[in-house]
């Protein structure tokens, strides 16, 4: 499997893969990300999309994994890959996949709203596994 930038005419397989994890990006957002080189994709060995991460300067958008391969630290791979770019990444999301954001060191705090958390991650405090 292979971490890289996402290209242009990968946006439909970047849509399907946000899309199939059911999280909120709208289409604009999402080809802005692309263009400014702000999305990364997990590549199987086939050249399928397998996993994406959505990011906006140092805001995680979105991180998603086709059902299918999930379980395989695709997710953590992604994440791990933006954060060497990044003093600092941060993130917000639902409660049910909390124990995701706090197993790659991200510290948390209530976002606000039922359910809903946000996290921060300092790439110097980052643990390498």
């Amino acid at each position: 499997m292979e971490i890289r930038l996402a290209a242009p005419e990968e946006r439909p397989a970047v849509r399907g893969v946000v899309d199939a994890g059911l999280l909120e990006l709208d289409s604009e957002r999402l080809s802005t990300a692309i263009e400014h080189d702000e999305v990364l994709v997990a590549v199987s060995e086939t050249g399928t999309v397998v996993g994406a991460l959505v990011l906006e300067e140092a805001e995680i958008l979105a991180v998603a994994v086709r059902k299918g391969r999930q379980g395989q630290e695709i997710g953590t791979k992604l994440v791990e890959e933006a954060a060497t770019h990044h003093n600092t990444l941060s993130a917000e999301f639902h409660e049910r996949v909390r124990p995701f954001w706090e197993s790659l060191g991200f510290e948390i705090t209530t976002a606000g709203q039922a359910n809903r958390y946000r996290g921060e991650l300092s790439t110097f405090k980052r643990v390498e596994k």
